[in-house]
């Protein structure tokens, strides 16, 4: 059997996976497992993950999560070139670095004012208090401070000259506000020359093809949400920006 990579394009992990993929011809089956369906919670899909999260990789018996080890294993596995995830000890530990701060940073601050943004009103049927959306948009707003002056400084990527893992993986978390309405890039010009260098290193189509499902999310209505998840969505969402 070949590679199969189950993934939910509304989710910035497998956005990541998906474009990475695509964008040096690994072959794979794409395997849609549609979060607010609960297909994640499927007997099905526990064989392949029991965690319940995308993305997951299956390439043959070996059965793999989380998305910054799926993309490490297809990049060693596939050897695409070295700038994604460099042989220099220095450049590969700079994206270590990054991978490492992100995920309570960038990932954590940006996923909070799109749940407060979006998810939550579609959920409760009441926009958040203002109060707590200005919070999210401040608190999101500090990490960018920290990735413009920590990790971008005045390199094109965040390894030096070349793309890597580090930006692929940033841009599609950065998306995620974005897709709640929030244009953080608006008012930030050399974060918004990177993301243009971002998406012209892996093909401005690919990376739109891969948010166009989440760029329309506001289209999304609470009843497409299987009626068994509602409530347990709304909870564990709340908890998040409480």
């Amino acid at each position: 059997m070949g590679l199969e990579l189950y993934l939910d394009l509304l989710s910035q992990p497998c956005r990541a996976v998906y474009i990475f993929a695509r964008c040096n011809n690994i072959p794979f089956e794409f395997k849609r497992v549609e979060l607010m369906k609960g297909q994640q919670r499927t007997e099905e899909f526990r064989k392949v993950n029991v965690l319940m999260k995308v993305p997951a990789l299956k390439d043959g018996s070996f059965t793999l999560a989380e998305s910054v080890a799926i993309l490490m294993y297809l990049a060693r596995k596939f050897k695409t070139p070295d700038h994604w995830y460099p042989s220099d000890l220095q450049k590969q530990a700079r994206i270590d670095e990054y991978l490492s701060w992100q995920q309570a940073h960038i990932r954590g601050k940006g996923s909070k004012l799109f749940i407060s943004k979006m998810l939550v009103p579609l959920l409760t049927g009441q926009p958040l208090p203002p109060e707590k959306l200005e919070g999210a948009t401040e608190e999101l707003n500090v990490v960018l401070n920290q990735f413009e002056e920590k990790f971008l400084q005045d390199k094109p990527f965040i390894a030096g000259s070349d793309i890597s893992l580090a930006d692929l993986v940033a841009l599609v978390e950065l998306m995620q506000p974005v897709a709640s309405g929030y244009d953080l890039f608006a008012e930030r010009p050399k974060l918004a020359e990177w993301r243009r260098r971002v998406e012209e290193a892996v093909g401005k189509q690919l990376f739109q093809e891969a948010h166009e499902e989440i760029l329309n999310a506001k289209s999304v209505t609470a009843d497409k949400i299987a009626p068994e998840l509602r409530e347990h969505f709304k909870q564990q969402l709340l908890k998040q920006v409480n």
